[in-house]
């Protein structure tokens, strides 16, 4: 890093924004970070944190060209988290993850495209109608079909430390503060604050504040269980059903190993749901998700209910386009939020085409004041 290099403030130190900001800092920039809220305190650490092809089990994202570039989003982050796993980075682990059908993948249009696109993206897929009996799935629960690949999967509290820990070590500085109103408005007050010359939003559902756009959270729960023991089983492989188009009634399935030592259950899907004070005792759709979990790994019922944490909840940040990963020219501002139930998945390949989103802006800065 040179000291004339181009200074860039990230605002948001979720996996977005501290993923951008260690991408920012690798390329050559000097990074500043500011956030009001830091992990354990964020969203982050309570993502299910299963890398999936989009759409995925609680992504819900729709819209063709957004899926078109989540798409390749995905593909970059399966290629870093597979070299972080590879490298024993703390939290990073590939495994295998199953997903299962209650109708063969041919008579839904939909899964089969998936599937066809899925297969060539990952290492070792396998299409089993088997894998149900296999891993102990309930015959009662009606699979009759099912695929497999490996896949990453993240313990979120292992990793966010991590992550800080690198943009700290790439030369980053990380703040502590709030700020107030429309970032457009207090552009060139932040950039003076923190010696800028551009910036990154990646707030997640604070950008609906900063930015003055509609959002709205998809809320979601995990409940924590001991994974092995004296009691439960080992659990080393991730297990899925999606949500089914067309129903309104909460139907997914989301059994993944958090570690060696916890296994999480979901998964809840609550659209405009504002709370996060929902629990197995107070909260139906959650003890109803928990009860679809073991319903489906009837195994699971002699697991232990973690004892310190038994259920997290946290808000997916959503709106109706989908991820926004952009430069707006009115407000010169780099916006990379609305990552919804993807937030890992699209982790890395966000950062890199925000790094170079950042790199033409300042590049044309350049450019314009040269005359």
């Amino acid at each position: 890093m040179r000291a004339n290099s181009p200074k860039v403030l990230v605002v948001g130190a979720g996996v977005s924004g501290l993923t951008t900001a260690l991408c920012l800092a690798r390329e050559g920039f000097r990074v500043t970070v500011v956030a009001e809220r830091f992990a354990p305190e964020i969203v982050s650490v309570v993502a299910g944190a299963l890398w999936e092809w989009p759409p995925a089990v609680c992504g819900y994202h729709h819209d063709q060209i957004s899926l078109a570039r989540s798409k390749d989003w995905c593909v970059t982050s399966y290629r870093m988290f597979d070299e972080l796993a590879r490298a024993k980075v703390p939290g990073v682990a590939m495994r295998r993850s199953n997903f299962y059908f209650s109708r063969p993948v041919e008579e839904s249009p939909h899964d089969l495209h998936k599937m066809q696109e899925l297969a060539g993206k990952v290492r070792g897929f396998v299409r089993d109608r088997s894998l149900a009996e296999r891993n102990g799935v309930s015959p009662d629960y009606g699979v009759v079909d099912a695929y497999s690949h490996m896949a990453p999967m993240i313990d979120t509290d292992q990793y966010m430390v991590w992550l800080m820990r690198q943009v700290k070590i790439h030369g980053v500085r990380v703040k502590r503060y709030r700020i107030e109103g429309l970032l457009a408005e207090r552009r060139t007050e932040l950039l003076d604050r923190f010696d800028a010359e551009a910036i990154v939003c990646c707030a997640g559902l604070g950008t609906a504040q900063l930015r003055g756009v509609g959002m709205y959270p998809l809320r979601g729960a995990l409940v924590r269980v001991r994974n092995g023991g004296l009691r439960g089983p080992r659990i080393d492989e991730a297990h899925c059903v999606s949500h089914v188009e067309g129903r309104d009634e909460q139907d997914i399935v989301f059994i993944v190993p958090r570690n060696q030592r916890l296994l999480v259950l979901g998964g809840l899907a609550e659209k405009d749901e504002w709370s996060t004070d929902i629990n197995l005792e107070n909260h139906g759709p959650v003890r109803e998700m928990y009860e679809r979990c073991l319903a489906f790994m009837p195994a699971l019922r002699n697991a232990e209910l973690d004892p310190d944490e038994p259920v997290r909840v946290g808000l997916r940040p959503f709106r109706n386009e989908n991820v926004c990963l952009e430069w707006d020219d009115e407000s010169q501002i780099i916006y990379n939020f609305a990552h919804g139930g993807a937030g890992f998945s699209f982790s890395w390949g966000c950062a890199q085409e925000a790094v170079g989103l950042v790199r033409s802006a300042v590049e044309d800065r350049k450019y314009s004041h040269s005359f």
